[in-house]
Parts: structure tokens; C-alpha cells; sequence
């Protein structure tokens, strides 16, 4: 089997885990999380490198070395586990156990799922608290149409984020690449906010990351629209139209996808720290979502999970028979 179907079928595998996995709570709590591994010493770097007294100039070159070095080693770091990964028997498996704990699917299903349970049942109080561990915004100033958009908005951002832009470079670059993409998507959480402490020293990582979710956005836009049949022109329409209008280059386009897949409005003016940012409707000619559509975003997430799955498997099919 050639190197490129023995990673193809390692991503297949890590996918599965995931799928039916997500990251066990018996193992996170023995060994931590990958993600959790780079955060620590971003952290206590952070707070050396980005001074307030420091000028803007420092920051930014200061954040850009942070950046620039974290995205490198952890993508040797997975080369060189991929590295030995060749040299085993059953060399599929071990790689699928490299990129199993870089996918995130099941996961964005849980926390979405509980913001959907509470919202169903007319509990606002627990929606709202489930919704504020998958969105930053103040979720007390939410209704209930605040929390479910809140809730598809991140779905929507996040099935890119952390499903597809994954698998779209370990597709491209192995093991090696999704670590680096999950690198990138780390640092931008965590330091390229839009305010005044971020904002030149994590400039560097907001434009690295801006860059690597360039086609896996748009991608998860038009996989969102195949999840709904026979509507796919008329999602892909709404999508194309209103995915400009949102603040980030890339997330426009996979929750403007299944706003339209679920004739709802997302995004919307919303409060950030206290003050409110006037965020642009996407489908804003519909209603607003409620606890059904939350549910509703949450079935089309699940084709779409199917849809990636089948084409990672067609990919591994060919790369095995060539």
C-alpha cells in the first residue's frame, strides 16, 4: 500500500474514533489533549511577550515569532510520530491514532446537542449556560432566538474549524499538516481577539489563519448546501450573496450556508464585553431560529459528517487501488 492510501485510510480511522469517541473523558483527564499541550505554554509566553508598555511593533513581531514557532513544531512534531508511524507494522492505525484527537465532530455534536435539549424544553437559564461554553458573548443579554443563533452560528463556523479544514489538510499534507492547521486554529483562538491587547500582537496569527481557512470554509458552505437535496441551488444562491457581509473572510460562509439550509437568519447585531457589535443578518429576510432549529442545524451537520465520511472513504478506495 503506498504512503498516500496508508494516511488516507489513518484519516478514515481517526475520523471513525472520533465519530464514535469524541476525546474520552478518562483519557483527557490521564493524558490531557494535544490542543491543551500547545495552549499551556502559549499562555505563559503570552504574558512575557505582550507587555502593554511594549510598543505595537514589538508585539506584532513578538506574536508573529509565537505564531511562526508553534505552527513549526507541532507540525514536526506529528512528522516525526508520522515518521515512525512508517517504520511499524499496521502503519494505518497508529496514523489514524495521530489524527483521531485533531478532529473535533463529535464534540461540537455534544456541546451543540446541549444547548438544544434546555432550549426544547423551555429552559432558558440552562441554555444559556450551555451556550456560553461554545461562544464568547454575554449569554445572559440572549433570548431564546439570541441562544439558538448563537448556537448555529458556532456550529456553523466550527464544523469548518474544527471538522472539515482539519481533514482538508490532512487530506493535502498528512498528519504533519492537520497538526499545523490545528496549531494555527489554537493561536488564533487564543490571542488574535479584536481589541486592544491583541490586537498587533496576534495580527500575524489572525492573518495565517484567515489564509489556511480559505477553501475549507467555502467548502463547508457548499457541503451544507448538498445537505439539503433538492435546495442546493437556492442555498448555495443566499450563501454566495450574504457570506461577504460577515466580519470574518471565512466564516460568512458556512453559517450563511445553513442559515439558508434552515430558512432562519443568523449572525445579527450581538454584545461583546459590554458593548454591542453591529453585526449584518445573513438570510436576514427570515425568521429567527429557535430550539427545533437548533435541532434541526444538528440533522444537517450529521449528513454532512456523512458526506465527508463517504468522501474520505471514495479518496481511500482509489488511493488503495491505484
Amino acid at each position: 500500500m503506498s504512503e498516500i492510501a496508508e494516511s488516507l485510510l489513518g484519516l478514515l480511522l481517526g475520523f471513525s474514533l472520533d465519530l464514535l469517541l469524541g476525546w474520552p473523558v478518562w483519557l483527557y483527564r490521564r493524558i490531557g489533549h494535544p490542543v491543551g499541550w500547545l495552549a499551556a505554554p502559549v499562555t505563559l509566553l503570552e504574558a512575557r511577550l505582550n507587555k502593554p508598555a511594549f510598543s505595537n511593533a514589538r508585539r506584532f513581531v513578538s506574536g508573529a515569532v509565537l505564531a511562526l514557532s508553534g505552527i513549526a513544531v507541532a507540525g514536526l512534531i506529528w512528522a516525526g510520530l508520522t515518521s515512525l508511524a512508517g517504520a511499524l507494522p499496521l502503519t494505518a492505525v497508529w496514523l489514524g491514532l495521530l489524527y483521531w484527537p485533531l478532529i473535533a465532530a463529535r464534540s461540537m455534536h455534544d456541546h451543540v446537542a446541549a444547548v438544544a435539549d434546555p432550549l426544547e424544553k423551555g429552559d432558558l437559564p440552562n441554555a444559556r449556560i450551555a451556550v456560553s461554553m461554545i461562544v464568547g458573548r454575554d449569554p445572559n443579554r440572549l433570548d431564546e432566538a439570541g441562544v439558538s443563533r448563537a448556537a448555529l452560528e458556532s456550529l456553523g463556523e466550527n464544523t469548518s474549524d474544527g471538522i472539515i479544514a482539519p481533514i482538508f489538510w490532512g487530506v493535502l499534507l498528512g498528519p504533519a499538516g492537520m497538526a499545523a492547521y490545528k496549531a494555527i486554529n489554537t493561536f488564533d483562538s487564543m490571542i488574535a481577539h479584536r481589541n486592544s491587547r491583541y490586537e498587533w500582537f496576534g495580527k500575524c496569527a489572525a492573518r495565517i489563519d484567515d489564509l489556511a481557512n480559505l477553501a475549507p470554509a467555502r467548502l463547508t458552505g457548499f457541503l451544507y448546501a448538498l445537505t439539503t437535496g433538492r435546495r442546493v441551488k437556492s442555498v448555495l444562491k443566499v450563501m454566495c450573496r450574504d457570506a461577504g457581509a460577515h466580519r470574518s473572510p471565512n466564516a460568512g460562509w458556512p453559517e450563511s450556508a445553513l442559515a439558508a439550509a434552515l430558512n432562519v437568519r443568523l449572525s445579527g447585531p450581538r454584545v461583546y464585553d459590554g458593548s454591542i457589535s453591529p453585526e449584518p443578518w445573513l438570510n436576514g429576510d427570515c425568521p429567527d431560529p429557535d430550539g427545533s432549529g437548533v435541532r434541526k442545524g444538528l440533522t444537517h451537520y450529521r449528513r454532512l459528517l456523512a458526506l465527508t465520511g463517504a468522501g474520505l472513504l471514495g479518496l481511500t478506495v482509489v488511493a488503495v487501488m491505484l
